[in-house]
């Protein structure tokens, strides 16, 4: 039968071959069927919440001949039913969906129930038993997957009946489980509090189809809550009063009188609190109003205390470390020592090359001599990675040194269970943000020592707060800046074109003569710069520097979105150094394969990996529905659904990067990112690469960068509580 070119609505029937494309966020699904009165396969383009192989459609809409892609069936209307048929069933519970089962197991079990396969899993699971190679542990795990996959389609069912995209189903069932529904329809603005990837809009779109009033009090205190929670995202800790109602007032599109009494309610609910910042009236965050205020009662306590170690004879010590190491200390090193050693509190900041790990080392290393207990620490993984190899000592993130808990979802060590050191060291601090400043610094005992030690001029931390701009902007601690680069130091060119940029000076972008650490090459625009990008990391940098491009190389990009953004350089970079074969997922927009370098984009506690944390594919099981990643020899395995926390890593932010280390780093500099070109960005991405840095780029865009110092001042009242 062959369809009429342009028609009148039909109706089309059939079973579900293959879904070519579905996007979880909206619907939207290209399906291969095998329909009623069709020889060959209906390419079927529709919208459903879920959709998969196996299950049985009915559609009305229209045939269309598309130019790129052939006669095509388009659904206006399409409904999905459980399949029916053996074939259907099989295909149905090998797509995935459910973990345990995948393709061999979908076939053993319909051979062994048929059509009763979905009533033996519901009533009888049990029975799942009589088939080969299901044990007790798989059995009872299709049986919980069954059951879980309900409770998704529930939700799945009433986001789409309120106009909601289903990507987050996963994250919602897993954090309101069975009661997921009831709390959506109480309140729905929960879901732009605790579920990532769903915003005020979205939240608000469901209120409105429950018939929650626009000047509901309910709505109104979400959207002072909202814009706030915003303004922590931009890494602000509070907002001028008057700008706050300006945001919620566009967001909300409702009377200012009426956020006037709903920012009431919330001061009196304690939810928000008012202060002022210097002569500006704000509204902070209640719990980032307190941890500002605490990071300062517990400097000013650590502060306080004696020395935990008897006074040392700085003339002695430091000919003795000099001997030891085979270094001479320059003077300005000497005098940072000097002054640690007769401080409970310090900090040591300044860029690249200045003698910061030679400093720390060599106090540490007189420490130790005198027996004194010392604990370091960093944010990242790869921060502390790095300094346990620069100090020959353990240094933990500050996540595992103060020991998290999932269980109680907080740390083991506080103030009552504080840490046992006489000094704790820091690194890596400019990255700290206000709420893990906190909760390290309670855990700091009022007899221990504390060392912070940072690049004041890189990116402030990707949370809320400027806590170590504020801590040295304060006064209130003595602090040691250096800045005169050594002379080994002095060759690489990465180290002068960094210190270059933050002294506002443009670098030599010119060709450099014999080999170097660091090149300009040109690119006019994006369309120009992406095929240059992919043919430096894929090709030529390995041809010549000998580099491996997956885990050598690293794109750093100022922004995510645009041709020249990590997100379609990912896409590109994936095809070019890891296409995907047979074996593969497709969720959240990505493709995962074995193979792929992918980054963590939110803490997961329970499974022990942090925001920025770069792990490998290793492999990926379609019967489980599992993907198993290795982060610097651990294997950490998620679950299809899990999979929006984890996003390709051939390119990330510069943001991303902060206190990570790459060998080869490769950055786009484009006047397309003008919004984002600052010069603390580039700084922070050019000081990512040990041992080759490439800018691919414009010079203007460069000239732009290093011009502008304007870094957004953040909201933040530490400074004023420490000074």
């Amino acid at each position: 039968m062959k369809p009429p070119a342009e028609s009148t609505t039909e109706v089309l029937a059939g079973l579900v071959e293959r879904v070519t494309f579905h996007n979880s966020e909206n619907g939207f699904c290209v399906l291969r069927v095998k329909a009623r009165g069709h020889r060959d396969l209906v390419t079927t383009v529709g919208h459903a919440a879920m959709i998969s192989a196996g299950e049985w459609i009915t559609a009305s809409g229209v045939w269309l001949n598309d130019r790129n892609h052939g006669l095509q069936f388009k659904a206006h209307f399409l409904k999905t039913h459980a399949p029916s048929t053996t074939d259907g069933i099989e295909k149905y519970l090998g797509s995935g969906m459910i973990r345990g089962i995948g393709p061999v197991y979908a076939k053993r079990l319909v051979k062994a129930f048929g059509k009763d396969v979905f009533d033996i899993i519901e009533a009888a699971p049990e029975r799942l038993r009589e088939v080969t190679g299901i044990g007790p542990m798989r059995a009872a795990k299709i049986t919980t997957g069954w059951a879980d996959q309900k409770v998704i389609r529930e939700i799945m069912v009433f986001l789409h009946q309120h106009g909601v995209g289903t990507a987050r189903a996963v994250r919602i069932f897993k954090t309101y489980g069975t009661d997921a529904v009831q709390v959506m329809s109480e309140n729905p603005y929960r879901l732009a509090k605790d579920i990532r990837g769903i915003g005020f809009r979205t939240a608000d779109m469901i209120a409105e189809k429950l018939g929650i009033e626009k000047t509901a009090m309910i709505r109104v205190r979400a959207g002072i809550s909202f814009a706030l929670t915003e303004a922590m995202g931009d890494g602000h800790c509070g907002l001028p009063r008057a700008e706050l109602i300006g945001l919620a007032g566009k967001l909300l599109d409702v009377p200012a009188p009426l956020i006037d009494s709903a920012l009431e309610e919330e001061l009196a609910e304690a939810t928000v609190t008012a202060d002022r910042v210097a002569d500006m009236d704000c509204i902070f965050l209640t719990g980032l109003y307190h941890a500002e205020r605490a990071i300062s009662e517990h400097v000013k306590r650590i502060r306080a205390g004696a020395l935990p170690w008897p006074e040392i004879d700085t003339d002695k010590a430091l000919p003795w470390i000099e001997q030891k190491t085979g270094l001479t200390l320059a003077e300005s090193q000497a005098e940072a020592i000097r002054l640690a050693l007769r401080s409970k509190l310090m900090v040591i900041t300044g860029g690249p090359g200045v003698g910061k790990t030679t400093i720390v080392n060599s106090i540490l290393r007189i420490l130790a001599a005198k027996a004194v207990k010392l604990l370091l620490c960093a944010p990242t993984g790869r921060a502390a990675k790095r300094m346990t190899e620069a100090t020959g000592m353990e240094a933990k993130t500050i996540h595992r040194l103060l020991e998290f808990d999932p269980k109680v979802f907080g740390f083991k060590r506080n103030e009552e269970n504080p840490l046992d050191c006489d000094l704790l060291v820091v690194d890596e601090s400019s990255m700290v943000d206000v709420l893990l400043m906190q909760s390290l610094l309670k855990a700091v005992p009022s007899t221990a020592a504390l060392l912070i030690v940072g690049d004041i001029d890189q990116l402030p931390s990707v949370g809320p707060g400027q806590v170590l701009a504020d801590i040295i902007g304060s006064g209130a601690v003595p602090v040691v800046r250096l800045t005169e680069v050594f002379r080994q130091a002095a060759q690489s060119k990465i180290i002068t074109t960094a210190h270059s940029i933050n002294a506002g000076r443009l670098p030599d972008l010119g060709k450099p003569d014999g080999e170097a650490d660091f090149y300009f090459v040109p690119a006019a625009d994006p369309e120009q710069a992406v095929p240059r990008i992919v043919e430096l990391v894929a090709k030529r940098i390995h041809q010549r520097f000998g580099f491996d491009p997956i885990k050598d190389i690293q794109v750093l990009c100022p922004m995510n979105r645009g041709g020249v953004g990590a997100r379609s350089l990912n896409i590109e970079l994936q095809a070019a150094l890891n296409p995907a074969g047979e074996k593969k997922v497709e969720r959240f927009g990505w493709t995962f394969a074995p193979g792929d370098k992918v980054m963590q984009i939110e803490n997961d506690y329970d499974k022990d990996v942090y925001n920025g944390d770069i792990g490998m594919i290793e492999d990926l099981d379609l019967d489980d529905g599992e993907v198993a990643v290795n982060f610097d020899g651990r294997t950490v395995t998620f679950l299809f659904g899990e999979l929006d926390t984890l996003v390709p890593a051939y390119a990330a932010t510069i943001h991303k990067s902060q206190g990570s280390e790459y060998p080869v780093v490769v950055i786009p500099v484009m006047t397309q990112h003008y919004a984002m070109l600052q010069r603390n960005l580039i700084y922070t991405g050019v000081t990512r690469g040990k041992k080759l840095v490439v800018l691919v780029g414009q010079k203007k865009a460069v000239a732009i960068a290093v011009k502008n110092v304007s870094g957004r001042r953040r909201w933040s009242k530490l400074d004023e509580w420490l000074a």
